[in-house]
């Protein structure tokens, strides 16, 4: 079975964060599409923070090179529960006062090879909350209004299974 992760690490506006992100694939399949992606992150501050992949594994600038959100399939922003969403929309984080992330969701649309392969993109953790794609403006219909890249990572593959 194909697994993967990203070692999460803060921007450099809040060094302090470090995590990591697993993804398993369901039903037993390497290249299954149902994905359970599970993340551990601590030192964020508390409230909502939005959750997402982005198109590139590129960080030369930090987590301002990942470029924007991965959609491969152009469409507009939304919930891991809308029809209608990108590939890595995972919702919001919520985070208590003890700064620790312990999140889970499981998603339909994560592939792990081929052209639209979650593989070698990054995945970050925004400043503020993701409206879903539910706000009426542009930046919502784009990235849910979620604010700065406060941590991120590269997704690559797991050493275990």
């Amino acid at each position: 079975m194909v697994n993967a992760v990203a070692i999460l690490k803060g921007a450099a506006s809040a060094s302090a964060i470090v995590g990591s992100v697993w993804f398993t694939p369901q039903h037993g399949g390497d290249y299954s599409k149902e994905t359970t992606v599970y993340a551990n992150v601590t030192n964020v501050p508390a409230g909502k923070h939005g959750f997402h992949i982005h198109e590139f594994g590129d960080l030369s600038d930090g987590c301002e090179s990942l470029g924007g959100h991965f959609n491969p399939f152009n469409m507009n922003h939304g919930s891991p529960e809308d029809h209608v969403k990108h590939v890595g929309d995972f919702g919001n984080v919520d985070v208590g006062n003890d700064g620790t992330v312990h999140f889970q969701v499981t998603v339909d649309t994560l592939e792990f090879e081929g052209p639209n392969s979650i593989l070698g993109r990054g995945i970050i953790l925004h400043a503020d909350q993701d409206d879903l794609g539910r706000g009426g403006n542009e930046g919502s219909r784009l990235v849910g209004n979620s604010g700065a890249r406060i941590a991120c990572g590269i997704i690559g593959n797991a050493a275990k299974d």
